[in-house]
């Protein structure tokens, strides 16, 4: 199915060695190395196009231009949006959500108001509605988390009720892989009138995302989480949510006339593009959505969820070693806890063996309270990821029992 030697061979950092030993690369949760067609796009860019974009009326503007607007058509396609006037450029999932909770619940919300939220949440999908609520006299309402990693979504039709303005939710879980079907709720939320940010950071890079059969209004994710660079992101609206948001940010580019009196703003997707943009970002993520999608998200998925299943069964021989989430469908993370060794020192020892893995509580502390843990260390893997590099992952987690023991 992969040619998995030539796949390996497009990243150029896989080649490298941590103290000695071969670069095993399992923190992809937290961001994905880039093949290099990414990172040529980035040097081709400065080396041959580059000048700022729109307006310009000289050939570098004018071809910058280009590719950037084109890079907004590779993403419509990419995640099946109606149009490219629904592609709004963000530094990623973060922005994108602060830009929602600003630009259009804000001036929506009510004391009493609720929005709805999961227990799995990343904190980038709890603050922003967290401080908005607090503004506004509103509170959160949380849809629970089961002990084996799945939302308890019996609990909806309890939770949504006139009061609830929005819906925020994630496609996948960044700590514990439960991707979360989302149809019925969704369904549920527009037979209300409310509509449904979808938090697609972790899914954007394992299966493919068409947010029309979704029917979400909101969907967002960050570039560097599907083999682009950081600092460049989406958010996809339903242009009729657009059109009537007030802009998020105010400057250059975002207007079409400016007096002292008044000012007229840029029609969508420019209206929420203040400044000059991530010209480069926005290019490379083009770039590694087409090579993505030139090895097929479903090809993708499929190989992917080979590598958890063996990866599973041989986590689960290691004794003392508990899985945290055991969610029915998941993604490929696995989060463990090593009986009486702190996941910090888990992460630094297994590092020594050049396994790169995430410690921590990875921005979801309600799911550590959930399960009653300060840590978890995380295995989070991805394409070029191989069953050999697995079976060298349990190795180091063996070494971690053999020196904390």
């Amino acid at each position: 199915m992969f040619d998995i030697k030539k796949i390996r061979k497009d990243f150029p950092i896989l080649s490298k060695e941590i103290y000695g030993k071969p670069l095993i690369y399992a923190d992809n949760a937290a961001s994905t190395q880039k093949p290099q067609p990414v990172i040529d796009s980035i040097v081709d860019l400065y080396s041959n196009n580059y000048a700022n974009i729109h307006r310009g009326v000289h050939y570098l503007s004018r071809e910058s231009t280009k590719l950037y607007e084109s890079a907004r058509e590779t993403v419509q396609k990419f995640i099946q949006a109606a149009s490219a006037r629904e592609i709004v450029f963000v530094r990623g999932a973060t922005e994108a959500i602060n830009l929602v909770a600003s630009s259009y619940l804000e001036p929506r919300l009510n004391a009493g108001d609720e929005i709805l939220l999961s227990e799995m949440e990343h904190h980038s999908n709890i603050i922003p509605w967290q401080l908005l609520a607090e503004r506004h006299q509103a509170k959160l309402s949380i849809i629970p988390l089961l002990e084996n990693g799945d939302l308890d979504f019996s609990q909806v039709p309890r939770l949504l009720n006139s009061r609830v303005k929005m819906v925020a939710i994630t496609q996948m879980s960044n700590s514990l892989g439960t991707i979360n079907k989302l149809d019925t709720l969704v369904q549920r939320a527009h037979d209300l009138g409310i509509p449904v940010l979808v938090d697609g950071a972790q899914s954007i890079a394992h299966f493919p995302i068409d947010v029309q059969a979704l029917d979400c209004d909101f969907f967002v994710f960050s570039g560097h989480k599907i083999y682009g660079p950081t600092g460049i992101g989406v958010l996809y609206a339903k242009q009729i949510f657009l059109e009537s948001m007030r802009p998020y940010q105010g400057g250059g580019d975002m207007i079409l006339d400016v007096s002292f009196e008044k000012t007229e703003f840029n029609e969508i997707p420019y209206k929420f593009e203040a400044g000059t943009p991530n010209i480069s970002g926005a290019i490379a993520l083009s770039s590694a959505l087409n090579y993505v999608s030139a090895l097929g998200l479903q090809n993708i998925d499929r190989y992917e969820r080979e590598l958890l299943a063996y990866a599973t069964k041989q986590f689960e021989q290691i004794e003392g070693l508990r899985i945290i989430g055991k969610a029915r469908n998941k993604g490929s993370i696995i989060s463990f806890v090593l009986e009486g060794i702190h996941p910090h020192d888990v992460g630094t020892i297994m590092d020594m063996e050049g396994v790169a893995v995430r410690t921590g509580h990875h921005c979801t502390q309600p799911v550590m309270e959930c399960y009653q843990v300060p840590a978890t260390t995380r295995v989070s893997l991805a394409f070029y990821n191989t069953k050999a590099e697995i079976d060298s992952i349990c190795s180091a987690i063996l070494k971690v029992k053999e020196l904390m023991g």
